[in-house]
């Protein structure tokens, strides 16, 4: 088992300002991660900082920064987060607060590095193949998905590689959940098409149902295993899942000509009704659902 080290004031400052982006940016998350038992919780949030931070750089649609500034701010964005990776120490407060966790909990370069991957295609291609589309689910979700595993497990490698796989699936299924209901601002906005061969002007319901049993297979891999998700994140996680199963079956209700033009969402009275149920069904599988369950 891993042991938290010591913690001084400089790091609670860098923790707090991880969690105020969180705050900041992800109601969802934000309150699912509530859910979490200390120290998860603030481990999990130094996490998602630094991932939302990345995801900033890229699709901040301020007009003053040109592709080429973003490319330089996201490669010093990682060399800074692979730097404080080996001395500890870094003067970027999310940065900092990311490595203490990367270090504790043995995060390294060979998931860091396909996310910084994921975030430099965002910059570069506009049209995915499948293969590349593969790659960057990877390195954009499933390895933060193995981020907060490690995280979870604190340190138990059997629980980790065992559940592995099912972070990974939750992870893709997640990303391709906001995919589809971004659809409209992906196309118009930043000019990207993720899915290969989808024209979003011709986007159709049997499109849309095609994606959504994929997504729905992979959510109900992930709530298999969520009994088995250590008592500390358990909670935590089902909500994330019941978050997003929600979300794909309001994604499958709404006509692919609406996905076209509007953000799909999951009424908030919806999102309370499901994390009450994530806080008291104690060891009972996914919430709301039988897993990707239409």
């Amino acid at each position: 088992m891993s042991v938290h080290p010591a913690v001084g004031r400089y790091d609670r400052v860098a923790q707090s300002s991880a969690a105020r982006v969180i705050r900041g940016y992800s109601t969802s998350f934000g309150w699912a991660t509530r859910l979490l038992a200390e120290p998860v919780r603030t481990d999990v949030r130094s996490i998602y900082a630094l991932v939302r931070v990345a995801d900033e750089i890229v699709d901040d649609p301020g007009p003053g920064l040109s592709p080429a500034l973003r490319r330089e701010l996201l490669d010093g964005l990682e060399a800074e987060t692979l730097r404080a990776l080996q001395t500890g120490r870094s003067a970027n407060l999310v940065v900092h607060a990311f490595a203490g966790v990367a270090r504790q909990h043995g995060i390294g370069p060979d998931l860091i590095g396909p996310f910084f991957a994921s975030m430099r295609a965002d910059l570069m291609l506009s049209d995915h193949t499948g293969e590349s589309l593969e790659d960057y689910v990877y390195g954009s979700a499933e390895v933060v998905g193995l981020m907060c595993l490690k995280v979870f497990t604190a340190g138990e490698a059997a629980t980790y590689e065992r559940l592995a796989p099912a972070a990974r699936r939750l992870g893709s299924a997640f990303q391709k959940v906001n995919f589809l209901r971004d659809l409209a601002d992906d196309h118009e906005v930043l000019g990207r098409h993720y899915f290969p061969g989808l024209d979003p002007a011709r986007f159709t319901d049997t499109h849309r149902d095609e994606l959504l049993d994929g997504i729905d297979a992979d959510l109900a891999v992930a709530a298999a295993a969520i009994p088995e998700i250590p008592a500390s994140s358990r909670r935590a996680v089902r909500a994330a899942h019941g978050l997003f199963a929600a979300l794909s079956r309001q994604l499958r209700q709404t006509p692919a000509a609406e996905i076209r033009r509007t953000r799909v969402r999951v009424p908030d009275r919806r999102k309370a009704v499901i994390l009450l149920s994530a806080l008291t069904a104690g060891s009972r599988g996914p919430v709301g659902s039988r897993g990707g369950s239409r």
